[in-house]
């Protein structure tokens, strides 16, 4: 097995470029890092173009099939490559395939409008897939869903549910033209309340921007906008914890 030991090695320098979305779109791959991510990828099923990892992992026994694939690397490396103050020392490069709509589209699904923070795109991928909706669109304005900031944030969700990344102005028809009711999440005491539409099998939600809601453009195609009504002094909640408190609702 080769061991890298120099951050200054070609293959290490070509491996932290695809951190970044010039790179990772020019190479069809992105850096994945940690040991939990890694797994995850693996156990779904999923190929890596190289692995790199510290002594550590080298005895693992879901890295045993890619052993000719992986490359050890030393701890000076794995702070290189690491987008973390404290790397665990395992990386994988894995292809960066674009997620595409089911068809005929049907089912549950999540619609990011705007959303920049990493975190809470993370822990709204996390929330559909423990709701059980099988599908996230991320539209215009939504962090990139491979950057390492929102990889480390789904926490694995992103290799349970299916991610696409496409104008929602183009995905709305498309779900509605299937008979797929779109719902949207408005600060405004004159939508609908949540609670009045039924839980179903087939919908979309879709939740807006941290600071701006929902576009006006989106907002006027949805079937109906919802709202949760607030009991205290809170002006609104996170744009996480609103989809979390709907998407349980309507998956119930």
């Amino acid at each position: 097995m080769e061991y890298i030991q120099s951050a200054k090695n070609e293959h290490i320098k070509n491996a932290k470029k695809l951190t970044t979305k010039k790179y990772q779109k020019e190479g069809q791959a992105y850096l994945l890092e940690g040991w939990h991510l890694v797994e995850e990828a693996l156990e779904a099923g999923i190929t890596p173009k190289r692995i790199y990892a510290t002594e550590k992992y080298l005895n693992e026994r879901l890295l045993k099939p890619f052993y000719d694939i992986t490359t050890q690397i030393s701890d000076d490396v794995a702070k290189h490559l690491s987008e973390t103050p404290t790397p665990q020392g395992i990386f994988a490069v894995l292809p960066r395939v674009p997620g595409k709509l089911d068809e005929p589209v049907s089912g549950q699904y999540l619609l990011l409008d705007g959303i920049q923070d990493p975190g809470n795109v993370g822990t709204l991928v996390r929330t559909a897939d423990a709701a059980g909706v099988a599908t996230v669109v991320f539209g215009n304005g939504t962090a990139d869903a491979f950057n390492p900031k929102v990889l480390r944030a789904m926490q694995g969700s992103q290799f349970h549910v299916n991610i696409v990344t496409a104008p929602l102005l183009d995905v709305i028809p498309q779900l509605q033209a299937a008979a797929i009711p779109v719902y949207g999440t408005e600060l405004n005491k004159d939508a609908e309340g949540y609670r009045d539409v039924a839980p179903a099998a087939q919908f979309a939600l879709v939740v807006g921007n941290e600071g701006n809601g929902m576009s006006p453009a989106v907002l006027a195609q949805t079937d109906a906008n919802l709202y949760i009504p607030i009991k205290g002094r809170a002006e609104s909640l996170n744009v996480a914890i609103a989809a979390a408190v709907v998407l349980f609702h309507l998956t119930a």
